[in-house]
């Protein structure tokens, strides 16, 4: 019997660009929005889109994989550890909140800070930035390095920006706690993304290619027709936009790729590769402060 792996990608209704915490902060002139509710489980061009992946051929519902998997040194371990006991101390005052057990709220919300105040990864952050604002810069640098060695993912924002033959690819992630459930090791990511064709040709995204990476350094290559049931026409100077998602079982990752398109004014012409560059999936947000 061959094996099958399922993984789910979520359309899902987010914030508008601008928006709190999970926009892009510019102008949205001839961007087409498609946001599709994760409710609609079970249509064909909304809700979860099953993603299997099979030892025999690695094809599964317009999509296909292939796996890999990297060793993780033992601090990217101990990172892993202890950011799912910070997901776990995060859930738990949830449902004490829930049950309005506020005694033991105040003292998972105290364990809370204590974490966030000793968290290696958030000290060094604290760390760099202060070594930057006094312009010490060879102390910025030697915690960047620490950074580096016990959190690699760490170093990456929540957000890419990249542009290739005039076709701007602009995304931002951001870790979706009430989807999460840390205690079954399950991590829901959301993402969104602007394409914005800046060029002088009308371009068609055809397909999809993602390379996901989880903290154990496992790597996922996933294929697939368009995006969200869509193969969207972009004219120049307009975008498209979209929402979809990722979970994960690690607290942190990171997720690159890139889009196939063609030029719909050259008919014959050859397809080319967008590229979608390297952004951070991660409980603990980035720098710029973009967490749930």
């Amino acid at each position: 019997m061959q094996s099958l792996s399922v993984k789910a990608f979520v359309d899902l209704r987010l914030p508008a660009p601008g928006g709190s915490g999970f926009g892009f902060g510019e102008s949205e002139t001839g961007v087409r929005r498609l946001c599709v509710n994760s409710r609609s489980i079970g249509r064909r061009n909304g809700g979860i889109i099953a993603c299997a992946a099979a030892e025999r051929n690695g094809n599964g519902r317009g999509e296909s994989r292939s796996m890999s998997q990297s060793p993780s040194s033992t601090s990217s371990s101990s990172f892993l550890s202890r950011t799912h006991s910070y997901a776990l101390l995060k859930q738990q005052l949830e449902v004490a909140a829930r049950s309005e057990d506020y005694k033991e709220a105040a003292r998972i919300r105290d364990s809370l800070k204590l974490f966030e105040e000793e968290e290696p990864v958030l000290r060094l952050r604290r760390l760099i930035k202060e070594a930057v604002a006094d312009e010490r810069f060879k102390d910025a640098a030697r915690y960047r390095d620490e950074l580096k060695e016990i959190a690699p993912h760490s170093l990456l924002k929540c957000s890419s920006d990249a542009t290739t033959l005039g076709i701007r690819v602009q995304v931002r992630s951001v870790y979706i706690e009430g989807r999460s459930q840390p205690s079954k090791g399950q991590y829901f990511f959301a993402y969104r993304i602007r394409i914005t064709n800046n060029s002088d040709h009308p371009v068609q995204l055809i397909r999809r290619h993602w390379i996901i990476t989880d903290g154990n350094g496992k790597t996922e290559n996933v294929w697939g027709m368009g995006v969200v049931g869509e193969q969207p026409v972009i004219l120049p100077r307009t975008g498209f936009e979209y929402s979809s998602a990722c979970p994960l079982c690690t607290p942190s990752g990171r997720m690159e790729g890139d889009f196939e398109m063609i030029h719909v004014d050259r008919p014959g012409s050859r397809s080319f590769n967008v590229a979608i560059a390297p952004f951070s999936l991660s409980l603990l947000g980035d720098d710029d402060g973009h967490t749930i």
